[in-house]
């Protein structure tokens, strides 16, 4: 299994504005655990995410020496993704592509159709920066405005997306609707159908919930799972307090429980633990 461990996701919506020093010195934690990538940062409108306004001062300081770790930011648009291909520290950009209209006007300022013209954009330029695009389905498996979700549809934009060389996907349950049946349905079909690319799964989740869910993607064949320590986050731009990220604490718990291998520093990551609790006063 992959962890992919996501501070950016936990902290995007925090208010106050965390140091960024205090970012630095917690990610530089995080890179010596040995998560297989790390999500630190965005390079978005600082109006419309203040937390992350820091990132490109952010990403000068993280040291990479010593880990295999790799950097992931995420990107709203082709200017995003200018800034974010100038620093040879991110090996990934990821860009957010709902499959609710509803919900790409409202995260990204822009129609699904519009989207597909960033990605392009986006995707051309990752090849000629040495970049790996991360594509992550928002609203993967359903969403809560009444638009149009079906299994077929987000198999239909994967597909479109993955013509154009895209291979790596997120499936993202962003406010924590997502059935078990929709989630063994849609990662059986994808990876049964596409053994070419990898898939991961992002789920925010209540509490109670996240077992079921981890159990159902990886039942289906997914390895890759985003997680955020404490499931502190979400998605602000979702509005629903309710529903955090997944606990990476307790993707670990099924790691082991599924004799998975994975190497980590615990050391370093009980580190993370107690920096995350005091940046966030939790």
């Amino acid at each position: 299994m992959k962890i992919i461990e996501c501070p950016r996701d936990a902290w995007q919506g925090y208010q106050p504005f965390i140091p960024t020093d205090k970012k630095v010195q917690y990610l530089n934690t995080l890179l010596q655990v040995g998560f297989d990538t790390i999500d630190f940062g965005s390079f978005v409108s600082a109006k419309a995410m203040p937390q992350v306004s820091d990132t490109e001062v952010v990403v000068r300081q993280l040291d990479l020496s010593g880990t295999n770790t790799r950097l992931l930011a995420i990107v709203a648009n082709e200017r995003g993704a200018q800034q974010a291909c100038q620093f040879e520290q991110i090996t990934y950009l990821g860009y957010p592509f709902s499959i609710s209209e509803t919900f790409q006007l409202r995260n990204t300022n822009a129609t699904i159709e519009e989207s597909v013209g960033r990605v392009e954009a986006i995707q051309r330029l990752c090849r000629q920066h040495g970049k790996e695009l991360v594509i992550y389905i928002s609203m993967g498996f359903g969403n809560p405005y009444g638009d149009a979700w079906d299994a077929g549809i987000a198999l239909h934009w994967v597909k479109q997306l993955a013509a154009l060389g895209i291979r790596t996907f997120s499936l993202a349950d962003t406010v924590g609707v997502a059935s078990m049946n929709d989630i063994q349905t849609v990662f059986s079909q994808l990876i049964s159908s596409r053994p070419d690319l990898e898939f991961g799964a992002h789920f925010h989740t209540t509490p109670a919930g996240w077992r079921a869910k981890v159990a159902a993607a990886y039942e289906a064949g997914c390895r890759r799972f985003d997680g955020a320590l404490f499931g502190y986050g979400g998605c602000p731009m979702a509005q629903d307090e309710l529903v955090g990220n997944m606990p990476t604490e307790n993707l670990l718990d099924f790691v082991q429980e599924n004799q998975e291998l994975i190497a980590l520093d615990y050391e370093a990551l009980a580190e993370a633990k107690r920096l995350f609790s005091k940046l966030v006063g939790t």
